[in-house]
């Protein structure tokens, strides 16, 4: 069974050193192409940061955290165990109101970081008290100092027309052209 191989690009600057450092591994690195190379995957974690800043790696640009520092690029915040919510400066962010860490919060009575309309991680953060949505209970009005200045409200929908949609293939009625045109598909073709 072959081993899953990692194909890395360095820089035009860092192709030599690369070559270099590829020929001492045992077994030797091989060349995919006569600018790329074959990397072990289970050998990868071990190449020297320094000669992969900057390179493409299967087909990917790669990030460096050394890179990062250099440039005062922030660490990515951490992902809490519901996979949407974050820790961000030390405070928990929980962007959707299904998370169940918020509806531990909210059963406390502790109020939740949310984000406002537009609003993302390093953005105006509002302090709100949680709450569990009720199914069809409209959501809140959001109030017009929650969109940026640039901001343009959505156009209403074109309303459907009245009337009933008849099938030519089989005479059945539907209230709307986008339901008979589904029925026509699922029944009709193919």
């Amino acid at each position: 069974m072959r081993k899953p191989m990692i194909e890395v690009r360095p820089t035009p600057e860092q192709r030599r050193a690369f070559a270099r450092y590829a020929v001492l591994q045992k077994p030797k690195w091989r060349t995919v192409s006569p600018v790329s190379f074959a990397v072990p995957a289970d050998l990868f974690p071990a190449v020297p940061e320094e000669l992969l800043i900057g390179s493409t790696i299967d087909g990917h640009r790669y990030v460096s955290p050394v890179e990062d520092a250099q440039l005062g690029v922030q660490p990515p915040a951490r992902l809490l165990d519901c996979g949407t919510c974050y820790e961000e400066n030390g405070e928990e962010v929980h962007p959707h109101p299904e998370c169940p860490a918020r509806s531990e919060l909210a059963s406390l009575g502790a109020t939740v970081a949310v984000f406002g309309p537009g609003e993302g991680p390093g953005g105006p953060v509002t302090e709100s008290p949680a709450r569990e949505a009720v199914p069809g209970e409209p959501l809140p009005e959001i109030p017009a100092e929650a969109y940026g200045p640039d901001a343009v409200p959505l156009p209403e929908p074109e309303p459907e027309p009245e009337g009933s949609f008849r099938c030519d293939g089989c005479d059945r009625e539907f209230t709307t052209a986008r339901g008979r045109d589904m029925h026509v598909r699922q029944k009709h073709e193919g």
